[in-house]
C-alpha cells in the first residue's frame, strides 16, 4: 500500500510539473505578441474612416449606428456575408454566401481593394461562429494573419482591430459563462496573435462578447430599466421564435457603443440613444436609464481590458 500511495504522490508531482511547464511555455510563445503591445497605441484626434469585414454580426445597421455616434466626418465601408469565414472574403465574392444581398448598399468595397488603398485609419474584423468550427475547418489563424497584413501593407498608419463576437445563446457550454474563458482560450491564442505576429504590429480588440456578458449578468441580476433577460437584446424570427444569435436594435446600439469607445478611445457616456438603422427607418431605442448603463459598463468594460489599448 504505501508503495502504491507513493508511486501516485509521484505521479501526481509530474502531472503538476508537466502542467507548470505548459503554461511558462505558452508565456513563452506569446512573449513576442506582448512586446508588439508594448508600444501603446496612438488614440485618434479626429474623425475616422472605418472598413469593417465581416458578417451578420456586423450587419448593416451597427457601422450606420457608430457613424450615428461618432459624429460629422466619420466614414466607411463594408463587405458583408452569410455566416462568412475570413477565408471565404479572401477568396473574393465568389466563395461568398450571401454577398449580392448583404453588399447591395452604398457602403460595400471589395476588401482587398479597399485595404490596398490605404485610405483607411481602421481596420476592423470578425470571424465566423461557431469560433472552434471556424479554427478547426476553415484556417481561421492563417486568415486572420493575412488579413492584418494586408491591412498594414496597404497603410503603416491603419491601426487594426478584432471585434469579438458571441456563440449562439442555445450553444453549449452555457452562454454566460463560457464568454469570458472563450476569449482567453480562442479569441486571443486563434486569431489576436497570430494576426499582430503577422501584421507585425498590435491588433487591438473590441470585446463586445465581454461587454454583452457583462450587461446580462447585471441585467439577469436584478434588472436594468427593461432589460431583464439575456434574450432581451437578441431580435426574434418572422415567426415570433427566439433568433439566438443576432442582436435586436439594443443588442446592435451595445455593440456600436463598443466599437466607437475602442476606436475613438472615448467614453460612450452620453451619447444619443434614438438612431436610425441604416435604412433611415428609426431603430428600437433603450430607455434614457438603460441607455445610461448600456454607455457606462461599455466604458468599464473597454477600460479594463489592456488589449483596446486604452490606458485609464
Amino acid at each position: 500500500m504505501r508503495y502504491l500511495v507513493a508511486f501516485l504522490v509521484v505521479i501526481a508531482v509530474a502531472a503538476l510539473l508537466y502542467w507548470r511547464h505548459v503554461q511558462r511555455a505558452e508565456a513563452d510563445d506569446d512573449a513576442d505578441v506582448q512586446a508588439l503591445y508594448q508600444s501603446g497605441r496612438v488614440l485618434p484626434s479626429g474623425p475616422l474612416r472605418v472598413y469593417h469585414l465581416g458578417h451578420s454580426l456586423v450587419g448593416r445597421d451597427m457601422p450606420a449606428m457608430l457613424a450615428q455616434l461618432a459624429g460629422q466626418g466619420h466614414d466607411y465601408a463594408l463587405q458583408l456575408g452569410w455566416g462568412t469565414a475570413l477565408s471565404e472574403h479572401f477568396q473574393g465574392s465568389g466563395a461568398i454566401s450571401g454577398f449580392e444581398q448583404e453588399n447591395a448598399t452604398p457602403h460595400y468595397r471589395d476588401a482587398h481593394e479597399a485595404l490596398k488603398s490605404g485610405e483607411y485609419d481602421a481596420f476592423v474584423m470578425t470571424e465566423m461562429v461557431r469560433l472552434k468550427d471556424a479554427l478547426r475547418y476553415k484556417d481561421s489563424s492563417a486568415h486572420a494573419g493575412k488579413w492584418a497584413a494586408a491591412a498594414a501593407a496597404g497603410n503603416p498608419d491603419t491601426q487594426i482591430f478584432l471585434y469579438e463576437s458571441w456563440h449562439a445563446l442555445d450553444d453549449r457550454p452555457e452562454w454566460l459563462g463560457r464568454l469570458p474563458d472563450d476569449l482567453e482560450t480562442i479569441w486571443k491564442p486563434g486569431l489576436l496573435w497570430p494576426a499582430t505576429r503577422a501584421a507585425g504590429r498590435p491588433v487591438w480588440l473590441i470585446p463586445a462578447g465581454q461587454v454583452m456578458a457583462r450587461l446580462v449578468a447585471e441585467a439577469e441580476a436584478g434588472g436594468i430599466a427593461e432589460l431583464t433577460l439575456r434574450e432581451d437584446l437578441f431580435a426574434r424570427n418572422p415567426d415570433g421564435s427566439l433568433d439566438t444569435i443576432h442582436p435586436n436594435d439594443l443588442g446592435i446600439y451595445l455593440v456600436a457603443l463598443t466599437h466607437y469607445a475602442v476606436l475613438y478611445g472615448k467614453s460612450p457616456v452620453g451619447l444619443p440613444h434614438q438612431l436610425l438603422r441604416a435604412d433611415g427607418t428609426p431603430a428600437d431605442a433603450p430607455s434614457p436609464e438603460l441607455a445610461r448603463r448600456m454607455q457606462e459598463l461599455v466604458w468599464e468594460v473597454v477600460l479594463a481590458e489592456p488589449l483596446t489599448g486604452i490606458n485609464p
